[in-house]
């Protein structure tokens, strides 16, 4: 139970998990993967410094995925967006240090995605003064969300888009950055202290800071705007590749019409120097105006087409082949899918306002996969000839085609090796002509997961710093959805009772482990310990025998009643 749900809550929605096994795959080169390498000149490691109306602002890229920003105030600095890591962090911040070695006074975050977050506990931890942490209000909400009951899906398909797991030889970039680097230190997030809902004014170190709220990638998004400075940080809302308007790591659906919204907000400042949080930075009022012009423009077209021929009655699939970017959108560099796709963000937006019905009632109950594999095949003339099929589609490298045949054939579970490895073929081919890193990674890392020898192995330390981030209510709502109804179906009711104060309750009932925090006289089990020594076993950094024998944790009810009850928890 241990190492599960030490997966479940310490592999974060980009955390990199490490895979042991040598996977050698022989990747042809394309032009269209030529355009992604010419992509990466954008993220080209360094730290550039400008000197701006308001003072110095120096600028950290290729650090991992997201930039780090540092601004220059009286005897202090500002940090904006903390990288990726404690590892990036640390090397950008000797950088930084070189061009100005006063103290952080407080650091910004743009928004909740650990790229951005989780190199502040470096900040913490080696400053005597600790810094501010600034963020909106609802970002600790969505950290917490993602550590939590999503964590084990958004961790592997995280680990799939970002490249996490392939050779480094065969990792061009992940579109908005180099690559991901999570794993390289234990996961620094730190809690925000100060927060704000829809805009904040302070002035931190002589430095005058206006902080907005601006739906857009994530729902607690913020740009950042220094007026003595002219200086504008929109944080993820713009980047010089198409936008990710859906990521298909998975997420809740995006405003995309409040992403508009906060562009415009953001060109009525008419900023000189425009600094984001991926790519590199834009310079100029009339060059910010082109670009958030064409960047609004573009997420308009897309939303406004879409919605125009939903109301037509059109399906998702062929609203997907209706909708291309006028060529005046398509030709900017800003717009280039190296990140988001136009077809991927249709069949969001589809989603975000009808749900996931696309209205033809041949759709609404589907047969089962298996169901449709054995229609399949019989309409073919049997599995045999279903698979010659899909050996003739690799042959002529019709790889989609290839990949639902396998789907069908692995559904069957027929000659289940010679179809792998004809479906590792199609995926490392459509992953080679592809210009788009995230269904490029996607692919070749599902290639890699086909191997025999494939290992996702979770490589990531565990601290009491991060397990102090860590709400206990999260912790509860993950044991909530990780309980298992097939294992006992006996009624118990455990009750626990920290040296915070806090009181969790766990009922389990109808099959379902119902969480509440009233306190109770009439508890089969009753757990009394510290917040962090509850943590420290569900992560599996303590062992619970341990806890018990040492009196960390007292049980009325039988001890080994509650061992029993944890393993209720997968």
């Amino acid at each position: 139970m241990h190492q599960k749900l030490l997966t479940f809550l310490l592999c974060t929605f980009i955390i990199s998990c490490s895979n042991s096994s040598s996977n050698d795959i022989d990747i042809p080169t394309t032009s269209e993967v030529e355009k992604l390498i010419e992509h990466s000149k954008e993220f080209d490691r360094q730290v550039l410094s400008y000197e701006t109306p308001g003072g110095l602002i120096h600028f950290a890229i290729g650090f991992g995925i997201a930039n780090s920003i540092m601004v220059e105030g009286k005897e202090g600095n500002i940090i904006i967006d903390a990288s990726d890591s404690v590892f990036e962090a640390e090397k950008i911040y000797s950088l930084f240090q070189e061009k100005n070695s006063n103290p952080v006074k407080a650091i910004i975050y743009t928004h909740n995605h650990g790229d951005h977050t989780f190199g502040a506990a470096f900040y913490i931890n080696n400053q005597d003064e600790k810094p501010q942490i600034i963020a909106h209000e609802d970002t600790d909400y969505y950290v917490q969300r993602i550590m939590g009951i999503l964590n084990p899906i958004i961790t592997q398909r995280s680990s799939r888009m970002f490249g996490t797991l392939l050779p480094e030889e065969d990792l061009i970039n992940v579109g908005i950055g180099p690559s991901l680097n999570v794993s390289k230190s234990p996961t620094g997030y730190i809690k925000p202290n100060l927060t704000f809902k829809d805009e904040l004014k302070t002035s931190i170190a002589g430095i005058e800071i206006h902080l907005f709220h601006a739906p857009g990638e994530t729902n607690d998004q913020l740009f950042v705007w220094l007026p003595k400075h002219k200086t504008l940080m929109p944080g993820d809302n713009v980047y010089k590749t198409f936008p990710n308007l859906y990521t298909i790591r998975g997420t809740t659906h995006r405003d995309v019409k409040g992403w508009i919204d906060s562009i415009d907000h953001m060109k009525t400042f008419n900023a000189e120097f425009l600094f984001p949080s991926h790519t590199k930075p834009i310079i100029g009022k009339e060059k910010i105006n082109e670009v958030l012009t064409i960047y609004r423009d573009g997420i308009q077209y897309i939303h406004d087409q879409t919605i125009r021929l939903i109301n037509k009655g059109l399906y998702p699939d062929e609203i997907v082949e209706l909708i291309k970017l006028p060529e005046n959108l398509a030709k900017s560099p800003y717009l280039f899918e190296f990140y988001g796709t136009v077809r991927w963000s249709v069949k969001s937006i589809f989603n975000g306002y009808l749900g996931w019905f696309s209205g033809n009632p041949s759709e609404l109950d589907p047969l089962t996969r298996k169901e449709r594999a054995v229609m399949i095949s019989k309409l073919a003339g049997g599995d045999e000839i279903l698979f010659k099929e899909l050996n003739a589609a690799v042959e002529n490298k019709q790889m989609q085609w290839a990949l639902e045949l396998s789907d069908h054939l692995m559904t069957l579970n027929y000659s289940i090796d010679k179809v792998k490895e004809l479906r590792k073929q199609a995926l490392i081919y459509e992953a080679s002509v592809s210009s788009n890193p995230n269904k490029r990674n996607y692919f070749l890392t599902s290639a890699l997961e086909l191997n025999k020898n494939f290992k996702n192995e979770v490589l990531i330390e565990r601290t009491d710093q991060l397990l102090e981030q860590i709400s206990i209510d999260t912790l509860f709502d993950v044991l909530s959805v990780r309980f298992n109804p097939d294992e006992g179906n006996n009624e118990l009711s455990a009750c626990f009772i920290f040296s915070s104060g806090v009181i969790k309750n766990i009922d389990i009932r109808n099959k379902v482990a119902v969480v509440s925090s009233t306190k109770r006289d009439n508890c089969d089990l009753y757990i009394k310990t510290d917040e962090i020594e509850f943590k420290r076993i569900l992560v599996g950094l303590e062992n619970p025998v341990t806890s018990i024998a040492s009196g960390k944790i007292e049980i009325v009810g039988g001890p080994n009643n509650f061992l029993q009850f944890l393993t209720r928890f997968r």
